[in-house]
């Protein structure tokens, strides 16, 4: 079994996405990049460098349903029917709509978002959509925790990895304990844990970060020897990756706490302390990130939680 990196232009801030082939039969995509010219004429130019065309695509797997990752998926089954789409159940319904538009609404005033704010934040990420085709349920299969993706000459462990998506998943090469990580993973940056829905109980938050650190350690206990990850350079490191996000998580989460006023705020409120440069185009990644934060300090019990208004404020605890 072959791992065939192939690197893509993205329209976002992220920069290029890393999508992988695997070269063995069943013949597989893992991700697809971006809906756009330019990705996929990257694609076309890397699978011919491979030796394969679009065509021989036999399968599709999806690491998480963000645009620069899965937006390629239905125009590749246009030109490889007979290809199936792989992902987790929690990231089916993300392919079917961007934005569950009253559940985030709802998500976003809870956090103190002004109503004007929320309009502009939906404006902004329905223009996401054209980065992506929409997939029917039909079209998906579902990806398992723990599951074998079977290859002629060996096989891919799904481990589900929640954090920056509730459906976030990685793939692990027993054999070499070499781990293909979507953006769980990436050797220059953190990944931001995006605001969704809790995918159990859609009226709640799902609590992004906890569930992140938990799957750092999960992936911690295959003591990986190489890592690839959704966007820059492989890592060959990951103890010392792992310390490293853990140190930079926990020096965000005293900032955080440090800028709390005495009366409370909201995370809107916070994410402007806490990110006051970031432009209005990335403003929903910082508020997701501050809330994010804001949920694992509750949970560690540094901060308490009150409502007012629809709103959460947050205040922080006697013991900090």
């Amino acid at each position: 079994m072959r791992i065939h990196p192939i690197t893509l232009p993205t329209p976002f801030e992220i920069g290029p996405v890393n999508v992988y082939l695997i070269l063995d039969d069943p013949v597989t995509l893992i991700d697809t990049g971006p809906k756009t010219p330019e990705a996929l004429e990257a694609l076309r130019e890397g699978l011919r460098r491979a030796g394969v065309r679009l065509l021989d695509i036999e399968r599709i797997v999806l690491t998480h349903t963000h645009e620069d990752h899965c937006g390629l998926a239905r125009r590749l089954l246009d030109e490889a029917p007979d290809a199936e789409v792989h992902v987790h159940l929690w990231e089916a319904g993300h392919l079917a709509s961007r934005l569950a538009y009253e559940e985030y609404r709802a998500l976003l005033l809870r956090a103190g978002v002004p109503t004007d704010a929320v309009e502009a934040m939906r404006g902004l990420y329905d223009g996401m959509r054209r980065y992506t085709d929409p997939l029917e349920p039909g079209q998906c299969r579902e990806l398992l925790d723990e599951q074998e993706l079977e290859f002629a000459s060996g096989s891919l462990r799904v481990i589900h990895t929640p954090g920056h998506t509730p459906g976030s998943c990685s793939f692990l090469r027993e054999a070499d304990r070499t781990v293909i990580a979507g953006d769980c993973v990436l050797k220059r940056i953190t990944p931001n844990p995006i605001l969704a829905p809790d995918p159990i109980d859609r009226s709640r938050r799902f609590r992004s970060l906890e569930e992140y650190l938990v799957s750092l350690a999960r992936l911690r206990s295959f003591a990986p020897t190489l890592v690839y990850g959704g966007h820059g350079e492989p890592i060959n490191d990951y103890e010392e990756l792992f310390n490293r996000y853990l140190r930079q998580l926990r020096e965000r989460q005293k900032e955080l706490l440090r800028l709390i006023p005495k009366r409370g705020a909201t995370a809107w409120e916070l994410s402007f302390a806490l990110f006051p440069d970031v432009g209005e185009a990335q403003r929903f990644l910082a508020l997701s990130e501050t809330i994010a934060h804001l949920d694992l300090a509750s949970a560690e019990g540094k901060l308490a939680v009150e409502m007012s208004d629809g709103r959460e404020i947050y205040v922080r605890s006697a013991v900090v």
